[in-house]
């Protein structure tokens, strides 16, 4: 059966498609058969696709829908999105998609990419978090390598650990290369959040390359492997 794994973000532009299309492309690299899911995305392109989504499904070789079956127009939080187009967002609907999405029996991962940050609401009393808590998939956590991301993972990782889900780590992605003390907010990260660290990701707008990608996956897949 295949194994899924959520990949969150503290905060929205934190990389998390960057860093998951990075490990996708590694694990690919590695051998590994991979599905990608990103149940809810807001905002499209020209041909009505999100373009996180795309990201994703150009790696694993999917269809867009297939990656992305919620998607709503306005480049907006989702479920206010979902307000504007008469539409509404539950944890019922999660649950039908993770069922209409069951990945082909040669799949061996799906990574299941979140929108926003971590307490992403659906509606007035559901949030993302409820649905990733219920199915208890072990947690990768993106962390925007800006100022103020100490505040930001810390809060994150504190309430991942509230909502006793198992962590895997963190991946550090560097947003701003020209940040005033960058190496000594990289170890701060590390000492503060007693988590491991799968990789540092440079700012490269081109994108990682082939051994970034390679090594991120194999260092996941010790992690993933040991949890």
């Amino acid at each position: 059966m295949a194994t899924h794994f959520f990949v969150t973000g503290t905060d929205t532009d934190a990389g998390k498609t960057y860093c998951s299309a990075a490990l996708l492309r590694g694990l690919v690299a590695n051998g590994v058969r991979c599905a990608a899911l990103k149940p809810i995305a807001s905002g499209v392109d020209a041909a009505g696709h999100n373009t996180d989504a795309k990201a994703l499904a150009a790696v694993t070789g999917q269809t867009v829908h297939a990656v992305n079956p919620i998607c709503f127009t306005l480049p907006t939080a989702p479920h206010l999105a979902a307000q504007a187009q008469g539409d509404s967002l539950s944890l019922a609907q999660l649950d039908a998609v993770l069922v209409a999405t069951k990945p082909e029996p040669a799949c061996e991962l799906t990574l299941v990419e979140g929108a926003g940050g971590w307490l992403l609401p659906l509606n007035a009393q559901q949030y993302l978090a409820d649905w990733v808590i219920a199915q208890q998939w072990p947690v990768l956590l993106v962390v925007g390598v800006k100022l103020g991301c100490l505040n930001h993972s810390l809060l994150t990782v504190r309430e991942l650990r509230r909502a006793g889900v198992p962590l895997l780590g963190y991946i550090a992605n560097v947003l701003d290369p020209e940040m005033h003390y960058l190496a000594e907010t990289l170890q701060d990260l590390q000492s503060r959040l007693q988590l491991p660290c799968l990789a540092t990701l440079p700012y490269a707008p081109q994108g990682p390359t082939d051994a970034q990608c390679a090594a991120l996956a194999q260092t996941f897949l010790q992690n993933f492997n040991g949890s």
